[in-house]
């Protein structure tokens, strides 16, 4: 069950057809899931509970074809690589994949093998992939680094349009959000001008107390055990926004900001133990040139620039589909044991729904 499935919640705004970042033309997710083992921790054995997420941005590959890109950081105890090119630059040149915090490096990496792989024999290339983290470490084997390089390319073969799996799927697999198991989400907004904003976000943030639903303090009404382990709210959400309304960097910058009012609806805080890291394209303007053109390089390109004055519905798009997205985490994701056995419980929609009622 998802967020607009459940009784008594009432959302605003109105939900692409699959209401996931997937209604953004040409933007396609997939994911590699990786759960084994249980029991006491071993590290490098197990148990293991953990995976990688890929967003890919468009149907060319974004070293060939940039995207306008801009970022914004709530707090910053966690990692989003290859952002300070994207804050020099502009533009975003790689897919985007989501991970365990332990996980980044060997991630990064097999985004550049397959850069590698696919590049034109006449292309002048290098590569800084764009790869977040949040923490799994309370059921997963963090520190074993289960991810591969073949584990991204399962998540690379596995892309697609349309309905996107969400809650103990792909990065999302270990995490935990606001003291309930959970993970992946995603949800759309169609604006009255006719543009889409889709978010995806990795939900590993939060402390149970904090947590507020439609105005009602859920948090502190669901009386369901934490899982025992570091202080409540350590932990991250990574929140990825894709629009295909025609934006330049600086106003992408301005949407990756408004994730944070979606994060905070539910009770969000930015804590400092917390990494709360958001990235924003825009495939509006296709005719933006890749830096490693060189001589070839256009003097001058075409662009269209949506008017700041009728921003805000899009302000508000990426408010609300963070906040269903979070939601959507939550709700999809399912009750999981792990390492020590250490158990996250779900928040399930139908004691979601009797608390909204109450």
């Amino acid at each position: 069950m998802r967020a607009r499935d459940v009784p008594g919640l009432s959302l605003s705004g109105r939900a692409g057809s699959s209401n996931a970042i997937t209604d953004v033309a040409g933007v396609s997710v997939g994911h590699a899931t990786i759960v084994h083992g249980d029991g006491p921790l071993r590290i490098g054995e197990g148990p293991v509970r953990t995976g990688v997420t890929v967003i890919v941005p468009g149907e060319e590959p974004a070293w060939r074809s940039p995207l306008f890109a801009g970022c914004h950081r709530l707090n910053g105890n966690g990692e989003l690589t290859g952002l300070e090119w994207v804050r020099e630059s502009g533009t975003l040149t790689s897919p985007i994949a989501l991970t365990n915090t332990h996980s980044v490096g060997v991630v990064r990496d097999a985004l550049v093998r397959v850069q590698a792989r696919d590049r034109r024999p006449e292309e002048l290339w290098w590569s800084l992939p764009v790869v977040g983290e949040t923490w799994d470490g309370m059921l997963n084997d963090v520190a074993g680094q289960h991810v591969t390089a073949e584990i991204v390319d399962e998540a690379l073969a596995a892309v697609h349009n349309g309905p996107v799996a969400e809650g103990n799927v792909g990065g999302g697999t270990g995490m935990i959000c606001h003291g309930f198991k959970g993970g992946i989400g995603t949800a759309s907004r169609v604006v009255d001008s006719g543009f889409t904003v889709g978010v995806l976000v990795q939900a590993n943030h939060g402390r149970r107390e904090r947590l507020t639903i439609a105005g009602v303090p859920v948090g502190r009404l669901v009386d369901l055990p934490l899982p025992r382990g570091p202080a409540d709210g350590g932990g991250s959400i990574i929140v990825v926004v894709a629009t295909d309304a025609p934006l330049l960097p600086h106003q992408c910058a301005r949407l990756a900001q408004r994730a944070g009012l979606g994060v905070a609806r539910l009770g969000g805080g930015g804590e400092h133990f917390s990494g709360d890291l958001f990235l924003a394209f825009a495939t509006g303007n296709k005719a933006v040139p890749a830096s490693d053109y060189g001589a070839d390089a256009p003097l001058t390109v075409p662009l269209v620039m949506l008017a700041d004055t009728n921003i805000t519905p899009l302000f508000d798009a990426v408010a609300d589909a963070t906040e269903e997205a979070i939601l959507n985490a939550l709700l999809a994701a399912e009750t999981m044991t792990g390492r020590d056995g250490i158990t996250a419980y779900a928040l399930e929609a139908d004691t979601l729904s009797r608390v909204l009622a109450s």
